[in-house]
């Protein structure tokens, strides 16, 4: 064999190099704790497919909350599937030796301890390709086991007063709410539970009523009924050993024990998972046993196959932060950790049926955990389980088009198309026009929420708006899902046919529904310029009843536009020329003088301001839309609005939904980024640094890890066509190594230290000749 010459053999050294150092700054964000937890709230996430489990070690025993995606019960409220305990006698884990560790490299959980002379380690991980949960226990002593499913819903749950925030009917629940109770029962040596969603009206059917929707209700999608979810726990060599009754926290519960039937050195735990919406209960129990036959042919395989999908995600994008070569502030460092856990509680549903929730995701807790005054149930998140706010949900995805995590987006956005017909059927029955109605507070069957839509309005209102000051007529929050779906096609290459259906039926609602509106005004349907007259409209929740929202505008302006960009192939001439003349009756945006500076409006006029937490969509041009930015016309009247407006100054904040530290990095303010983005992704209040909240929200907030993940992006790489910038607001006493995605199927990873570029790898390399670096 011909020796490599000298120049292949440095690149693989180099190669190799780089692979090792991005394993080593992966295993530097492990979270390690050498103590117990106290309690739930000190868990750490652990999951993969769409599963999510809480993991915690709690007077020596091992638990972990389990939850799937799309577990909704008749009420629309989000259900865990229970809590699994483990334990083991004697008890290795209750000594002062102890590890609790995840480990992001493969997405698992390994808990060691040693004790009275008997040590042990627990490995949790969650099956990528099946629904199944796995806990290897090996012991260096013979132990007795114990496994135990344990239910809160054994009993029906009647919901009252602040828990009925956690489903639909937030503050009007329309007579007795209450979850049915979950059946439960040995089997052979096994523990069998389901929750199965009870026949009659669910919050579907209040809804459709409600809303005037029944003449149309045999078309529409229902999620709800006979929804039916659960699983199996079993583990070899172990057999029943009865229920028992107890309290954890602020709630009684009962639990199913399975013990070893002697002492072992080794078991396995196995937790298998089936949700169906079947006609009846034993096809149910057929897909479970489906189920379980799949994930039992070969368990090593399986575990070989999710820790390789687990190390190409982490392969695919990464920010590493280390400014501790070159300064003392341990927050920079903290917000590149954080982002890596975040990204992975991300990726802990990328198979998911419904999108990862802005309210905790897979992780939430005990309720009182985050709020003392919430004795509550596991089941309960403020802001419902099977409603989805756009405003929030758009910060949970729209990170993962940088991080190239497509697959991770493929939820949220299969989500919208689920509903268009449900959307499309809602324009059709109240206003007998074309195009998809989506509302800003959206059931996951594609109407308002039913108390948002509000029970108490007066006679004659119109029956498709919400009579809410906060949420009428925002319908524009669907536009920025239409940009992710758009996306797909820009960066990544992806066929994105299958959206363009949805995306047309969106764009045009507002084209023929002002239009609509206007003929009830007068016989003129568009202005003296030949547009649109956007009014009644809303900027975000604040600036209502505006004339020509300018978040409207920039959204409408970017969708249009980037559909007559797609490539050949995807509009026939009609449809091009149908998108033209949409585009050309979209207004301008509008602008406005504060001391002598042009700086842009939230809309042309607004009649009052509602949300008196004070979104900013007067800087949506800006994010999501990028209208404006770095390298972009106009950008000094960007920054004039983040430096003059005082609405834009009066509220900024790094907490939640919040977006200031995203405006700053797009704008190319270095300082403030550098200072919004560390402050928002710092370590938060629990023990586990990337659970973070509850802030507008609930704990753990994912539209503040979002948002997090977004500013750390900008500040790094920002793009406009083919230009690619680099750094445009990053500090150069941060030491930093990253892989980001950009437009056009690239890829480039960057290393500085000590405020110079050490490594510049652009994939395709004739893509670095796109390559602005900004420092």
């Amino acid at each position: 064999m011909r020796p490599l010459p000298n120049i292949i053999v440095a690149l693989l050294l180099l190669s190799t190099g780089y692979a090792h150092a991005q394993s080593s700054e992966l295993d530097s964000c492990n979270v390690v704790w050498k103590s117990q937890s106290r309690h739930a709230g000190e868990s750490m996430p652990c999951g993969g497919g769409d599963v999510g489990l809480n993991v915690w070690v709690e007077n020596g025993s091992l638990l972990f909350y389990v939850a799937r995606s799309g577990t909704f019960d008749e009420n629309n409220a989000f259900l865990k599937l229970g809590r699994v305990r483990i334990k083991l006698l004697p008890d290795p884990f209750g000594g002062v030796k102890f590890l609790q560790s995840l480990v992001l490299k493969d997405g698992c959980v390994k808990v060691w301890g040693s004790n009275g002379g008997i040590s042990a380690e627990a490995l949790v991980w969650v099956d990528v390709f099946h629904p199944v949960v796995h806990v290897e226990i090996r012991s260096s002593k013979p132990v007795r086991a114990e496994a135990s499913y344990e239910s809160w819903r054994y009993r029906d749950r009647e919901h009252t007063g602040r828990a009925n925030w956690g489903n639909s009917y937030k503050w009007a629940p329309q007579g007795d709410v209450k979850t049915g109770k979950d059946r439960i029962r040995f089997q052979d040596n096994k523990i069998v539970f389901y929750h199965r969603n009870k026949p009659g009206p669910t919050v579907f059917d209040v809804t459709v009523k409600q809303q005037g929707m029944d003449s149309v209700k045999e078309q529409l999608f229902d999620p709800l009924k006979d929804l039916t979810f659960g699983g199996q726990l079993e583990a070899k060599g172990m057999q029943p050993a009865g229920t028992f009754d107890s309290t954890y926290l602020d709630t009684d519960y009962r639990g199913w024990k399975l013990k070893s039937a002697s002492p072992v050195r080794s078991v396995n735990i196995s937790l298998y998972l089936h949700t169906g919406q079947i006609a009846a209960e034993k096809d149910w129990e057929a897909g479970l046993q489906q189920t379980v036959r799949n994930a039992s042919l070969d368990v090593k395989k399986d575990q070989v196959a999710t820790r390789q999908w687990w190390q190409q995600f982490w392969e695919r994008s990464f920010i590493f932060i280390d400014p501790s070569k070159s300064g003392t502030d341990p927050l920079p460092r903290q917000a590149g950790r954080n982002y890596q856990l975040f990204r992975y509680m991300l990726g802990c549903n990328a198979s998911g049926s419904y999108p990862t929730k802005f309210n905790g995701g897979l992780f939430t807790v005990d309720p009182s955990l985050t709020d003392t005054a919430l004795r509550l149930t596991p089941d309960f998140r403020n802001w419902g389980g099977g409603t989805f706010t756009a405003q929030n949900q758009r910060l949970v995805y729209f990170p993962l088009i940088k991080s190239g995590d497509f697959d991770v987006l493929k939820p949220q956005l299969d989500y919208y198309l689920r509903l268009l017909k449900n959307a499309e059927l809602r324009s059709q029955v109240y206003w007998g026009h074309a195009g998809a109605c989506f509302t800003e507070q959206l059931e996951n069957f594609g109407f308002p929420n039913p108390a948002e839509y509000g029970w108490k309005r007066p006679s004659g209102y119109d029956p498709g708006m919400e009579y809410n000051a906060w949420l009428e007529y925002e319908w524009d929050t669907v536009l920025e899902f239409c940009l992710m779906m758009l996306e797909r096609e820009r960066y990544a290459g992806m066929d994105v046919k299958v959206y363009l259906p949805f995306i047309e039926s969106c764009v045009r609602f507002f084209d023929e529904h002002y239009q609509y509106l206007a003929r009830q005004r007068g016989t003129k349907v568009l202005d003296a310029e030949g547009h649109l007259i956007l009014y009644p409209g809303s900027a975000a929740e604040t600036f209502k009843m505006a004339y020509n929202s300018t978040s409207t505008i920039a959204a409408l302006q970017t969708i249009l536009q980037r559909l007559l960009q797609l490539p050949s192939g995807y509009l026939n001439a009609e449809k091009r020329d149908q998108f033209r003349a949409m585009l050309s009756r979209v207004p301008p945006i509008s602008f406005a003088q504060i001391d002598g500076h042009q700086v842009l409006t939230p809309a042309r006029l607004w009649e009052h301001i509602t949300n008196t937490s004070l979104e900013t969509p007067q800087l949506y041009p800006v994010f999501p839309w990028g209208i404006y930015g770095v390298g972009k016309p106009g950008l000094d009247i960007a920054l004039n609005t983040w430096r003059f407006d005082s609405n834009t100054i009066k509220k900024r904040s790094p907490v939640g939904w919040r977006q200031d530290n995203i405006f700053a990095a797009r704008l190319g303010l270095t300082e403030e980024a550098a200072q919004l983005n560390t402050q928002k992704m710092k370590d938060g209040p629990n023990r586990f640094p990337a659970f973070w909240g509850p802030g507008y929200d609930w704990t753990p907030d994912h539209n503040w890890g979002g948002s997090g993940m977004i500013g750390l992006q900008e500040m790094l790489l920002q793009t406009d066509g083919e230009k690619i910038y680099l750094f445009p607001a990053w500090p150069r006493d941060w030491d930093v190594h990253f892989k980001l995605h950009a437009p056009y199927q690239t890829t480039v990873e960057a290393m500085v230290e000590k405020g110079k570029v050490t490594l510049l790898k652009v994939v395709p390399e004739e893509r670095r000749k796109d390559v602005i670096n900004k420092f």
